[in-house]
C-alpha cells in the first residue's frame, strides 16, 4: 500500500462494496442526531440573533422576545407538519427538489434546488461560526482568528463525514444527545430554583441598561414594525434544516417514510421545546445582548457605558443557573454547546451531497458529484460544500451577525414552493382516487400543506423584506448565478447528447484511407516498439517524422535510421526556430487537407516511470502534442507506453499486494 493509500484508508476507513449500502442505512436513534442537529442546535443562537436584534430598539425591544419566540414555534412546527407529507408522498429522496420538478416543471425545481444548495453552504458556515464565538467563552485566545479556526472545524468535519453516513452519525449521536439533556437539565433546574425554591436568577447582564439606535428608538410605528420583522425573520433560523430529513429519507431503515416522518415529529416537538425554554428562562433572569456593530450599547446603574460584546445567551443562563454551587454543569453545557454548533454542520454535508448527487442524474450539475466514493459517501459533493464554507468564514471572519443576514431566506423559497407543489399533487392525485379513507387522507395532507404554504410564503416575504438590505442580496444574487451555472451545464449536455446520440450514414462510412505517423525523437526502443504495433494495424500509409531542433542530434537520428533499415521511410521537418510541437502539427495537418475521408493515425512513443519525481525529469512535449492533436478533426492519437523498470517494480508490488488482499 503506497503513503497516499495508507493515509486516505487512517483517514476514512476501509472501502466499501456496492453491496455493502444496506449496511449504512439509519435507525431512528442515530438519523435524529444526523438530520436534525442543525435545527437542534439553533436554539444556541436563535435566541442571541432574536435579542441582538431587538437591543436596537433599546429597552423596550426586549419585551417581544417572547412573542417572536411564539411565532418561530408556531412556523416550525407548521414546516415539520407539512414536510411529514412530503416524506410519504415522495420517498426517493428528492425532497424539495423532486416534489417542485415534478408538480411545477423543472424551472421551479431550478429554483428550489438553487436555493437549497446556497443554504446548505451558508448552513454550515453559520455553524460553525456561532459555535467558534461560544468558544471562545473558554478559550480566550481564538479572538481575532475565528476565520481560521472555524476553517479548520470545517476541513475535521469534512474528513469525518467522508467515512460514511453511518460513521458520522455513530460519532455525531453522543454529544447531540448531551446537548439536549444539558439543555432540559438547565431549564428545568433554572425553573426549579425560581418557582419552587423562590431562587432568583441573574445573568450577569441583567442590571445594565441598554441603549438603541435612533433608528428604531423609541419602538413605535413603521419602526417597530421594521424591526420586530427583521428579529421574526432572524429568529427563523431555527427552521434550518427541516428539509434536509425530506431530502435523506433513502438513508433510513425501513419503513423509510415511517422512520423519516417519526424523525421530524421529534426534531419538532424537542426544538421548540428548548427554544421557547431558553426564552423564558433568559426573560426571567434578565439575560440582554447587543449588536456592537449597529450601535446599541450597554449602560450600568451608574450611568457609565459598557464597552465590549457580552457572553452568549447559552453563556450567560448556564452561568446564572450551575454557578457557584454546580461549575462543573456550566463547563459541560458550554462544551456541548459549542460541540453541537460546530456538529450542525453535519445536517448540510448530508443534505448537499445527496441533492448535488440527484441534480448530476437530471443532467444540472457535473457528472462527478453523482459518483459514490470509497465508503459509499458522495465525497465530491462533501468536497464541494466543505469549500464553499471554508470561504465564506475567511471572507467573514467567521462572523455569525454578517453570516446570518444571507441565511434562511434560501430555505423559505424552497420552503414555499414545495408547499405549492404539494398543494397541486394532492388535488391531481385526488381527481383519479375513488376510495373514501384514501380521499379523507389526502384531503387532510392537503390542508395541512395549505396552511404551511400561506404560512411559509408570508415568511418569506417578511424575511426578503427586511433583509433584503442587510445582505440578503449577496444569498440572492449567488442563487441566481447558480441558476445560470446549471442551466449552462444542462444544456451543454445537452447539446452533447444530441451531438453524439443520432448516428447517421456519414458516420458508418469507412475512411478511404489510414495514414500513420510515428513520432520519432530518437531511435530507441520505445521508438522501435511504436513502429512494429503501428506496422500491426496495417495502415494504408506508415512513414516515421522527426523534427530537425539540433542539427548533430538529427544527423545521428538519420545515420541510425539507415543502418538498422527499420524498413518505414523517416521524414524530417526542418525547425528554424528550434520547436518541436508546432511544426509536427503543422505537418499532420498537411495530410489531413489532402483528403478530406483519410484518416491520420499519429503513433506516440511515452515513458512510463514508476515515481512522480521520474516524471518531472522528462519534458511533456508528447503530452503536448497529444493534446493538440485531439483538436483536429480526422486525426487519431495512440499512445504507445514504454514501462521503465521503475515502473515495473511498481507494478509488480501492486499485483503482490492485490494477491495478498483476496487471501
Amino acid at each position: 500500500m503506497s503513503i497516499t493509500d495508507a493515509v486516505k484508508r487512517v483517514l476514512v476507513g476501509r472501502r466499501l462494496s456496492s453491496a455493502q449500502l444496506g449496511e449504512t442505512l439509519l435507525p431512528k436513534r442515530i438519523a435524529l442526531p444526523i438530520f436534525a442537529s442543525d435545527a437542534l442546535s439553533s436554539v444556541a443562537y436563535a435566541p442571541d440573533e432574536i435579542l441582538i436584534t431587538l437591543s436596537l430598539a433599546g429597552m423596550a425591544g426586549f419585551g417581544f422576545s417572547l412573542p417572536i419566540g411564539l411565532a418561530v414555534a408556531a412556523v416550525l412546527l407548521v414546516v415539520v407538519a407539512s414536510y411529514r407529507q412530503t416524506v410519504h408522498a415522495y420517498p426517493s429522496g428528492g425532497g424539495d427538489y423532486e416534489v417542485v420538478t415534478t408538480n411545477l416543471g423543472p424551472t421551479g425545481g431550478l429554483v428550489v434546488a438553487s436555493a437549497l444548495l446556497v443554504d446548505y453552504v451558508l448552513t454550515v458556515a453559520v455553524s460553525v461560526s456561532s459555535g467558534v464565538q461560544n468558544a471562545k467563552a473558554m478559550l480566550p485566545f481564538i479572538s481575532g482568528h475565528e476565520g481560521e479556526v472555524a476553517a479548520v472545524v470545517i476541513v475535521l468535519i469534512m474528513a469525518v463525514n467522508l467515512r460514511g453516513v453511518r460513521d458520522s452519525g455513530g460519532i455525531f449521536a453522543v454529544p447531540t444527545y448531551l446537548f439536549m439533556a444539558g439543555v432540559a437539565v438547565m431549564v428545568i433546574w433554572g425553573l426549579v430554583q425560581i418557582f419552587v425554591l423562590g431562587h432568583p436568577l441573574t445573568a450577569s447582564t441583567a442590571g445594565y441598561t441598554v441603549v438603541g439606535t435612533q433608528q428604531y428608538e423609541p419602538l413605535v410605528g413603521l419602526g417597530m414594525v421594521a424591526l420586530l420583522a427583521r428579529t421574526f425573520s432572524s429568529g427563523c433560523a431555527a427552521l434550518t434544516g427541516v428539509e434536509a430529513i425530506s431530502n435523506g429519507v433513502p438513508n433510513f431503515r425501513k419503513p423509510k417514510s415511517k422512520n423519516a416522518a417519526t424523525t421530524l415529529l421529534l426534531l419538532g416537538t424537542i426544538a421548540v421545546s428548548m427554544l421557547l425554554g431558553i426564552l423564558v428562562l433568559a426573560r426571567l433572569a434578565g439575560v440582554k445582548m447587543i449588536d456592537v456593530s449597529a450601535g446599541s450599547y450597554f449602560m450600568s446603574s451608574t450611568g457609565q457605558r459598557i464597552t465590549g460584546e457580552p457572553t452568549t445567551v447559552m453563556g450567560q443562563l448556564a452561568r446564572a443557573v450551575f454557578y457557584p454551587g454546580f461549575p462543573l454543569g456550566f463547563y459541560f453545557l458550554i462544551t456541548m454547546t459549542m460541540v453541537i454548533l460546530f456538529l450542525a454542520a453535519n445536517t448540510a454535508f448530508n443534505g448537499f451531497p445527496t441533492l448535488g448527487s440527484i441534480l448530476s442524474r437530471d443532467g444540472w450539475l457535473p457528472r462527478q458529484l453523482h459518483t459514490r466514493g470509497d465508503r459509499l459517501a458522495y465525497s465530491n459533493g462533501i468536497l464541494t460544500l466543505a469549500t464553499g464554507a471554508v470561504v465564506l468564514v475567511l471572507v467573514f471572519d467567521a462572523s455569525v451577525t454578517m453570516l446570518i443576514q444571507m441565511y434562511v431566506v434560501g430555505v423559505f423559497i424552497s420552503f414555499t414552493l414545495s408547499q405549492i407543489g404539494m398543494l397541486r399533487h394532492w388535488t391531481r392525485k385526488l381527481k383519479t382516487q375513488t376510495d373514501p379513507a384514501t380521499r379523507r387522507q389526502m384531503k387532510h395532507s392537503r390542508v395541512i400543506n395549505s396552511i404551511g404554504m400561506v404560512m411559509t410564503g408570508v415568511v418569506l416575504i417578511i424575511v426578503v423584506v427586511s433583509k433584503f438590505i442587510h445582505g440578503a442580496w449577496l444569498a440572492l444574487l449567488a442563487m441566481v448565478v447558480i441558476f445560470w451555472l446549471m442551466r449552462q451545464i444542462h444544456r451543454h449536455y445537452e447539446q452533447v447528447r444530441q451531438e453524439v446520440g443520432t448516428i447517421g450514414p456519414s458516420d458508418r462510412a469507412l475512411p478511404s484511407r489510414v495514414r500513420a505517423v510515428v513520432m520519432v525523437s530518437a531511435l530507441n526502443k520505445p521508438t522501435v516498439k511504436a513502429i512494429q504495433f503501428a506496422k500491426a494495424t496495417q495502415p494504408s500509409e506508415l512513414e516515421a517524422v522527426t523534427v530537425a531542433v539540433d542539427p548533430d542530434e538529427t544527423a545521428e537520428v538519420v545515420r541510425a535510421w539507415q543502418a538498422d533499415d527499420l524498413s518505414v521511410p523517416l521524414k524530417v521537418i526542418d525547425s528554424p526556430f528550434r520547436q518541436v510541437t508546432q511544426p509536427f502539427l503543422d505537418y499532420v495537418r498537411e495530410l489531413i487537407s489532402e483528403n478530406p475521408r483519410d484518416i491520420v493515425c499519429v503513433y506516440i512513443p511515452e515513458y512510463v516511470v514508476g515515481h512522480w519525481w521520474e516524471q518531472l525529469l522528462h519534458n511533456q512535449t508528447a503530452l503536448l502534442i497529444s493534446t493538440r492533436l485531439h483538436f483536429m478533426k480526422g486525426v487519431m492519437v495512440t499512445s504507445v507506453p514504454y514501462q521503465l523498470k521503475s515502473s515495473r517494480e511498481l507494478a509488480d508490488r501492486y499485483r503482490q499486494r492485490t494477491l495478498a488482499g483476496r487471501r
